[in-house]
């Protein structure tokens, strides 16, 4: 396939074409020097080509566009990766309408065939952030990446779970590379590019308009062997990237919560919908044994015998994913404060316990 990364960029500013119309016409005329150079009347026997579309190619002057973008791209040190290029990513080629063109900040690896995605609310409960940044530092140690939209809240947790347990983890952006988004991220999404890729199929300069995430929810489920959500109404951001996993043949997985919590009805729903209800990532792992087969790692998580005293074992009882205070825990545990904090740190550095502002405490 010849190709020029410009005329890619001037068909793609053409309101009417998308990604499969363009690989359409690259297709049928062999080139994207052909697709320009030919008539009109040429452009009208490709099928999908209507009379308006044609005469928008044949009127496409806007150079100055194209000359703006390849200008940000190098002064943002971004790369442009192409739907015929062999580092595009192995499982997006395989949806429906894979996107022609990604901007990268970062390298794709092979291995990230084997990604799984995780996102969820952008307001999480701190149950919610926990086990967003458990999963995925557990889904990285056994060598899968972890795939996110860099967003507030879950996304968030899952980049950040990645990263501290020093696996692969790649940011779909609902916006261009240079216009990080929430302007909160930036630090992660450095961390993020550092660690895996920062993606997006967004031109230059574009804001995270409302309409950009749908299209960005396909490409985090199309790149992944599955998706797991973790929190959301039914009617959230995470709901639409599952259906997009169902639509695309992939796995969806999700993490059931308290009845009484309005961010557990989009994973209740889903699992009505036929989603896989996850308690541990042994169950993302053997429902995808099959796919993960090539995954030169033990795809399995031992489980760790973790030691308690008498005293940590009954201050872990009285715990749960909700936050409870300390003087709550005194008064029903029957400790003092000192003995109490002792305790709850010791079980802190075991990975057991979080303490979160204002002396509440939850159980991982």
């Amino acid at each position: 396939m010849i190709y020029r990364i410009e005329d890619l960029i001037k068909l793609l500013n053409i309101h009417q074409i998308g990604s499969t119309r363009l690989r359409n016409l690259v297709s049928y005329f062999g080139s994207t020097e052909g697709v320009l150079n030919a008539s009109f009347k040429e452009l009208k026997s490709v099928p999908g080509i209507d009379e308006n579309i044609a005469k928008c190619i044949k009127n496409q002057k806007d150079d100055v566009f194209v000359k703006n973008q390849i200008k940000a791209v190098k002064e943002h040190n971004v790369r442009i990766v192409t739907f015929w290029d062999e580092e595009y990513p192995y499982n997006l080629k395989k949806i429906n309408d894979p996107p022609v063109l990604i901007y990268i900040k970062g390298n794709f690896l092979n291995k990230d065939k084997y990604s799984i995605s995780i996102v969820g609310t952008r307001t999480p409960t701190e149950y919610g952030k926990i086990i967003a940044e458990k999963f995925s530092k557990e889904l990285v140690s056994l060598g899968l990446t972890v795939i996110s939209g860099l967003a507030r809240g879950v996304d968030s947790a899952a980049h950040r779970g990645a990263i501290n347990g020093g696996g692969r983890t790649i940011g779909v952006l609902g916006s261009a590379l240079n216009r990080i988004y929430p302007p909160e991220n930036l630090k992660l999404a450095r961390k993020v590019m550092e660690s895996g890729a920062l993606i997006s199929e967004f031109p230059m300069g574009t804001g995270p308009d409302r309409e950009n995430f749908p299209r960005r929810n396909r490409i985090i489920s199309g790149m992944s062997l599955g998706t797991l959500v973790v929190e959301g109404r039914k009617d959230s951001g995470a709901i639409i990237t599952a259906d997009f996993a169902f639509s695309q043949k992939r796995k969806v997985f999700a993490v059931p919560g308290s009845i009484d919590n309005p961010k557990s009805e989009g994973p209740h729903f889903l699992i009505k919908k036929g989603a896989v209800l996850v308690q541990s990532v042994n169950d993302i792992l053997e429902e995808l044994e099959p796919e993960l087969k090539g995954l030169q790692t033990k795809i399995d998580l031992p489980e760790v015998k973790i030691e308690l005293s008498e005293g940590e074992e009954k201050i872990l009882n009285l715990l749960s994913r909700e936050p409870i205070h300390i003087d709550v825990i005194c008064k029903k545990g029957n400790f003092t404060s000192s003995s109490a904090l002792s305790l709850l740190l010791s079980l802190e550095l075991k990975g057991l316990v979080k303490q979160l502002p204002g002396k509440m405490f939850i159980r991982y």
